[in-house]
């Protein structure tokens, strides 16, 4: 038999925890949202860390712990802006609640008895989304600019596709790859760019840029 489905309860401890370690504890006290910043990056890392670990040996505990350390650093934001009269704990989760309720009609809407697939439903998600966003004056906003080139490339492509607007300045789509098709030849374009003294980084990040402002002109 599995874990007893969450009740919810260590959650509510958790909140009265980090209470009480902000009007004790001097360290984090101390501490700022511009302060932990750099402990949200690293515990995220960390986390995608485990689960390439997990994946490779089916051992999934570390990741268990990993999930921990940064579910701290959500309550510890949240503990935060607390104290400064702004929202709570209590605003962050209704808030996706609410766009998980908004975003997902399949299942909170009305029955329809019509059966989704997986990428139909990630097309509708992206259908609201592209809705609730559309005071867009640029293709990046809202894209932080310290992602890594290959995910700001991802997202701005995703976003110019939506929007109709990529398909005459790209190369034509190749044929079906595997996952580890894709790896060999990112990995191989590296090479390259080494053997060139090329950054490829800062070479993809260039590219995005020339796409965007090709595709907003």
């Amino acid at each position: 038999m599995g874990p007893e489905p969450a009740s919810g309860e260590s959650l509510v401890d958790f909140v009265a925890v980090m209470r009480r370690l902000r009007a004790e504890c001097p360290w984090k006290a101390a501490q700022t949202h511009g302060s932990l910043a750099r402990y949200l990056l690293e515990e995220a890392h960390e986390t995608l860390e485990a689960i390439d670990a997990g994946e490779l040996s089916g051992d999934w505990d570390h990741l268990r712990e990993e999930l921990g350390d940064l579910l701290l650093q959500v309550y510890f934001h949240a503990a935060i802006a607390e104290e400064r009269g702004g929202w709570t704990i209590d605003d962050v989760a209704a808030d996706i609640v609410a766009k998980l309720r908004r975003r997902n009609p399949h299942v909170f809407g009305e029955p329809t008895g019509e059966t989704l697939t997986a990428e139909e439903v990630n097309v509708e998600w992206e259908r609201r989304k592209a809705q609730e966003k559309s005071h867009r004056t640029s293709v990046t906003e809202g894209l932080p600019p310290g992602l890594p080139a290959l995910l700001m490339a991802d997202k701005v492509l995703d976003r110019l596709e939506r929007a109709g607007r990529h398909e005459d300045r790209l190369p034509a789509r190749p044929a079906p790859m595997t996952s580890d098709e894709v790896g060999d030849r990112l990995l191989a374009l590296v090479a390259e760019s080494r053997a060139a003294g090329v950054d490829p980084e800062q070479a993809l990040r260039h590219a995005v840029r020339r796409t965007v402002a090709d595709a907003e002109e």
